[in-house]
């Protein structure tokens, strides 16, 4: 049975039979991973940080909102040391609740984007963002004209109604959008532009982003909002039905004429109650390291924090010439405007 799941029923049974003991879990050459992120090519970050340092890994798998609620559950008693999340809201969310350690690393301060991590206080940064995958348009080529879907705000206009395939609105993906479309546009012109992509709506939201990207290439709708990875994974596949599914739709990387693309960030923080400190930072550190980074551009097809680095996955390079105009809103802004967006879902009937 995996490592992962030896860690995680040793940490359930102990929490739950209040036997507990905090400094099983001390160790010099340790850290403790909790991690949002599922991707199998991650495997060979862990083990090539353990050949440089020695330093082992264990790992417990869970989704965003799992890893919150376990992190509540545990307190002071968690055994956990670095905290990876896949979604800004969620980080934002763990950092106001408390449940990071404040770090402060050189390092780590150079190479991520100021808009791209928490807001810093006298004791230090509270999480990093590690990659990121911009939030894009797919549209039918035989059907929809590029310049019609090439801003969000065209995706709530009545010229595309009847055409759009989303996602539900509640999904982390999406609310993560729609905060960061709230900061430019306003709260009441936010809830007018959703109320109109509710009306454009070809069917009801359902399915995750790949289904949506399937379901434009169908001829179910004619545009669909994705992160490029899912988009990635289709043109770099074996199988000849995603490959013609890739080749079907165009993509659009919005708002290049004014405020830039939206960005959703990967990233991570050292736990509230780490035992393990420096080996949490030093991991943070690794993440950032141009190997790394290139393993999160190559392996899982997002896109480097690190500016400059010389970009070989050939679906990314094809979207954009690996290159694209990103927003600069404060992930901050973008979380917590979250409580609002989902109010204005509500009113105006985004499922």
């Amino acid at each position: 049975m995996r490592r992962t799941l030896t860690v995680l029923s040793l940490a359930i049974s102990a929490f739950s039979s209040g036997l507990f003991s905090v400094s099983a879990f001390a160790d010099d050459q340790v850290i403790n991973l909790y991690s949002a992120r599922h991707y199998p090519t991650d495997e060979a970050l862990y083990s090539d940080f353990t050949k440089a340092t020695g330093i082992k890994i264990n790992r417990v798998d869970s989704d965003d909102a799992g890893i919150i609620a376990r992190l509540k559950a545990e307190g002071a008693a968690s055994p956990a040391d670095v905290i990876l999340l896949v979604d800004a809201a969620r980080l934002w969310k763990g950092e106001v609740d408390g449940m990071f350690l404040p770090v402060k690393s050189k390092t780590l301060e150079s190479a991520v984007p100021a808009q791209l991590r928490a807001k810093p206080s006298d004791d230090g940064t509270a999480w990093f963002g590690l990659s990121t995958r911009a939030r894009v348009v797919v549209y039918d080529k035989l059907k929809v004209k590029r310049e019609d879907v090439d801003t969000y705000e065209e995706l709530g206009d009545p010229k595309n109604k009847g055409q759009l395939c989303i996602r539900s609105g509640s999904h982390p993906y999406n609310l993560s959008l729609f905060g960061a479309m709230t900061e430019h546009l306003g709260a009441d012109k936010t809830e007018a532009w959703l109320k109109g992509m509710v009306d454009n709506m070809a069917r009801a939201p359902k399915g995750g982003d790949t289904d949506q990207i399937k379901a434009v290439a169908s001829g179910e709708c004619g545009i669909a909002v994705t992160n490029t990875y899912y988009l990635a994974r289709l043109m770099r596949a074996t199988n000849p039905a995603d490959k013609a599914v890739a080749e079907r739709v165009g993509v659009v990387f919005p708002n290049q004429q004014s405020w830039g693309t939206h960005v959703n960030v990967a990233g991570g923080a050292v736990a509230r109650y780490s035992k393990n400190q420096a080996n949490a930072v030093k991991f943070l550190e690794y993440l950032v390291s141009p190997d790394a980074q290139n393993h999160f551009a190559n392996g899982n097809n997002e896109w480097p924090v690190v500016k400059g680095l010389k970009l070989d996955n050939p679906a990314l390079k094809a979207m954009t010439g690996g290159n694209f105009k990103s927003e600069l809103v404060p992930i901050s802004a973008v979380g917590m405007n979250q409580i609002k967006v989902q109010q204005m879902l509500d009113r105006v009937g985004f499922k």
